[in-house]
């Protein structure tokens, strides 16, 4: 199955609700994937907080051009809840 991001919604600080065409759905804090060039602006609140769902990429987005994998997504998201992704 090739994974999408359905819905996404900010919720405080560096959390992030997302909802996988899977059925898998879940809070990611991104506080610790916010390093290297695209992402570090993103340590801005007011940037980050203006993520939307980009629906021809099928993941989130940022104004900066920031956007992450829906596979990477996923994945964080399972370690979020003590599950690890096995491939």
């Amino acid at each position: 199955m090739i994974l999408h991001v359905t819905d996404a919604k900010h919720l405080q600080d560096y959390q992030v609700w997302l909802k996988f065409n899977d059925g898998a759905e879940g809070v990611v804090d991104f506080r610790k994937e916010l390093w290297g060039a695209m992402f570090e602006p993103l340590k801005d609140l007011n940037l980050f907080s203006q993520l939307k769902l980009d629906t021809e990429l099928d993941t989130i987005v940022w104004p900066n051009g920031a956007d992450l994998a829906p596979e990477f997504l996923h994945e964080l998201l399972q370690q979020s809840q003590g599950t690890q992704h096995v491939r």
